[in-house]
């Protein structure tokens, strides 16, 4: 018996049916399984003889069988087996016949591993041979069963790659210039230069091509050499994958990168152009944007250089608008310096992947949810193929998509009209993963609910079901979501006390999306009966919670999904606040387990936690009205050294598309403020140096076009015409285009002019319009808390009325 992790899955069709191949991680070496399996697709028990007839009439191995099951519309169920291959084409006769499939998009793989329970971990069993060829192990006709997670097996070997290309001009063809490659203890650039070809740097480090093509051999032989488990990069299947394959393809050469030899397989989005899905046999390739997003990282930037800032306090060692044109001149006169900033990229990667924790991310989350380590996003996959399997266990075939109930849409999270103001000592309570806390705690489930509904009305008098919302119910035993939610759970609460901070976020995530997918469109189980049963009941928790509150004689004064904002009313110390939160949250969570046992018969576990003591807290109104704003607030707390500090949220000082000069203004302003210090003199210190030039390095915005410049015909806003402006010069300069065929982003500045671009020449454009960033940077911040304080923005700035 040998313990393995997967790293890749595939199948294909051939005169014997379907073959399944996986390709595991053991502490022997990488290991080559094939299984044969037929693919699986359900009927109605009672279509079983017409769909016969169909298969005998076209002469297709189908075989159909009765099977223990039955569809959520309680009619018994039948399978049919067959090759992969063929079962799109299968359910489009069925279908023309009346006959609906059900759980034909299903992959074989997935299904083959997930009806075993087997998550990332297997055990395989079976003789392991040696290929002849290749360094790896074969595994026929073994068998499979689930693996511990913790069983011991070596790290996975990995390989950081990155590509430097000429920068794309109109009319001329795009050119590979190196390939670097890294990981701990081996660094190697790939070099074209036609006049050094065949020798090796001193350091051993830079490899001399004579051309494209004797490049891109030498690419497969590196990573047949240093025979990778995982390749990671930086947008590298969009990119650096996208480059290479383009090349292999104009070269007549096969991207074989395979660890079996086999080319790489390349498939775009039917749905999606941008979104690519690529395959090598035996190798995992991630990309670490696509990780860090998936690992709920946010940034105003996923730019390389940014990311490594914020990690690494690191930078690449070309950057900014000019790097394009940077590396073509390294390439000419400097391969040396040009190698350097190759492997730097790759390095920065190989770090990033370390400091964020995300291949132990990619991991646990195959762990939790059996999805290969490359298949990013996927909430809708991870839930079914941990919901599947058990959902066939109790006795169900899923549904198809759109089969759910629909008639009417559900809302989404509660978000309470909030009191604007200044006030002193707000707490906020927050329910601990509310949206999980209910489906546990109400039996929401798909199948509870088809259950529920075939029991009759006096069910929910007799507390045998539970009341959801939109005419559902849900039966009070016969679920499985529920407890997988608590399965979960528990596992995150050993994780955090382990320290495994990978395995608690992958958790917190898969945790967070089942709702999501229940409210997807997407997803076989999208039902609003089941989604409003979550978030109509979160409404209801929300404002029975602040009635609860308000009766023991304070003030909520905003929520937001799943917490309440809550005024003391009076001067407490920072212990009295913090006894408060406390005697609050312990009151209310036994509230709720009595009103919970007395209505429904159900435990509950809805748990508030007190979460943070604002001593200052304001609440912005929105501009030109009275009613307070919503998700925009900023306070005054102090942080585990004791020391005050300022929390925004929403504001302009944590807003991308505001410039510097409005977030710094805002954040400094509010904390004299919040403080009590002067900031009468401190304002029209600013407002002076505003006028007078000397914050001119904080006016430029940073926005993002997010369609090609041509899309924008009418009201064109600020960015895209300082976007066309950019393009003009460019034109003029006889560069390529940045914004014609696509979007990205544009930094400018407001001048007397216009909205102008940062020029990549560095020459300073036309005079910045000081009133526009009074007017609409400086102002807007500092009126918004004055109207609580009462002062006024002109007569501090010492400023005429007129300028306004």
């Amino acid at each position: 018996m040998t313990n393995a992790f997967l790293l890749t899955s595939s199948w294909s069709d051939d005169e014997q049916g379907t073959l399944l191949t996986f390709w595991w991680h053991t502490a022997r070496g990488p290991v080559r399984q094939h299984v044969r399996a037929d693919a699986v697709c359900f009927i109605d028990a009672d279509k079983r003889e017409k769909a016969e007839a169909c298969a005998h009439t076209l002469g297709w191995p189908v075989r159909i069988a009765d099977v223990p099951m039955q569809s959520f519309s309680a009619r018994p169920a039948a399978a049919c087996y067959l090759p992969a291959g063929m079962v799109y084409r299968w359910r489009d006769v069925l279908a023309s016949q009346a006959i609906v499939a059900r759980e034909v998009d299903i992959r074989p793989t997935d299904r083959y591993l997930m009806e075993r329970f087997i998550y990332g971990a297997a055990q395989l069993m079976g003789e392991l041979t040696a290929d002849a060829e290749r360094a790896f192990l074969q595994l026929s006709d073994g068998r499979l069963k689930a693996g511990e997670r913790h069983a011991s097996l070596p790290p996975l070997r990995c390989l950081s790659l990155d590509i430097e290309t000429s920068f794309p001009r109109l009319g001329e063809p795009d050119r590979l210039f190196c390939i670097g490659l890294y990981a701990e203890g081996f660094s190697r650039v790939l070099m074209m230069d036609e006049t050094r070809a065949g020798s090796v740097s001193a350091d051993g480090v830079i490899h001399y091509l004579a051309g494209e093509a004797e490049l891109l051999q030498a690419l497969l032989h590196e990573c047949q050499q240093f025979d990778p488990d995982v390749i990671m990069g930086w947008n590298v299947v969009q990119f650096d994958f996208a480059f290479l394959r383009n090349r292999f393809r104009e070269h007549g050469l096969t991207f074989a990168i395979g660890r079996d030899g086999s080319a790489l397989e390349w498939r775009q989005s039917s749905t999606n152009a941008d979104r690519i899905f690529l395959h090598i046999a035996g190798r995992v390739v991630l990309d670490g944007i696509d990780l860090l997003r998936n690992a709920t990282f946010q940034f105003e930037s996923f730019a390389l250089n940014d990311v490594a800032g914020h990690f690494l306090q690191d930078q690449k060692l070309l950057h900014g608008e000019q790097r394009g044109d940077d590396i073509e001149r390294l390439f000419i006169q400097d391969k040396t310096a040009l190698a350097e900033y190759n492997l730097k990229d790759c390095e920065l990667v190989w770090r990033i992947f370390a400091k964020a924790d995300l291949l132990n991310f990619a991991m646990e989350r195959s762990h939790m949810t059996g999805l290969l380590m490359d298949r990013m996003g996927g909430s809708v996959a991870a839930f079914e193929n941990m919901y599947l399997p058990r959902l066939h266990r109790a006795g169900y075939v899923a549904p198809n998509i759109g089969e759910g109930y629909h008639a009417q849409k559900s809302p989404g999270g509660y978000v309470m009209d909030s009191r604007p103001g200044l006030f002193e000592h707000v707490l906020v309570l927050d329910f601990k993963s509310l949206y999980p806390s209910i489906i546990r705690t109400f039996c929401i489930d798909p199948m509870g609910l088809t259950e529920g509904l075939l029991l009759d009305e006096q069910a929910l008098a007799d507390k045998r079901a539970v009341p959801g919302f939109f005419g559902g119910r849900f039966h009070h035993q016969r679920h499985i979501l529920p407890d997988l939610i608590r399965q979960l759970g528990e596992k995150r609460e050993q994780a955090k006390k382990a320290g495994n901070k990978a395995l608690s976020q992958a958790i917190k995530v898969i945790m967070a999306s089942c709702y999501g997918v229940l409210g997807s469109e997407g997803c076989r189980f999208y039902d609003t009966r089941l989604s409003s049963s979550i978030t109509l009941r979160g409404h209801d928790i929300i404002q029975s919670s602040s009635r609860w509150i308000e009766a023991q004689g304070y003030d909520v004064i905003y929520g937001d999904t799943d917490s309440v904002f809550v005024w003391l009313k009076r001067e407490v110390s920072d212990d009295e606040a913090d006894t408060i939160g406390q005697t609050l949250v312990q009151g209310l969570n036994q509230w709720w387990q009595q009103e919970l046992a007395g209505h429904y018969g159900l435990e509950s576990f809805l748990e508030m936690e007190y979460e943070t003591h604002y001593r200052r807290f304001f609440m912005p109104s929105i501009r030109g009205e009275e009613t307070g704003s919503k998700k925009r607030y900023a306070g005054l707390i102090r942080n585990a050294a004791g020391e005050p500090e300022m929390v925004f949220k929403g504001l302009e000082a944590v807003r991308s598309d505001w410039t510097p000069l409005a977030r710094r203004f805002q954040r400094e302003l509010y904390r004299r403020i919040f403080l009590g210090e002067p900031y009468a003199d401190w304002l029209r210190e600013q407002v002076q140096a505003l006028l007078a030039g000397l914050l001119d390095e904080q006016l430029i915005y940073r926005k993002r076009l997010r369609r090609p410049l041509s899309a924008y015909q009418k009201n064109i806003p600020p960015h895209a015409q300082a976007a066309a402006r950019l393009e003009q010069w460019l034109a003029l300069k006889g560069l390529p285009s940045r914004f014609a065929n696509r979007g990205g982003w544009i930094s400018y500045r407001m001048t007397v002019a216009g909205p102008e671009p940062v020029w990549p020449d560095d020459s300073p454009g036309s005079a910045a319009d000081y009133t526009h960033y009074l007017e609409k940077q400086l102002m807007p911040p500092a009126e918004s808390v004055f109207q609580f304080t009462g002062d006024d923005f002109a007569a501090l700035a010492g400023l005429q009325l007129s300028l306004f």
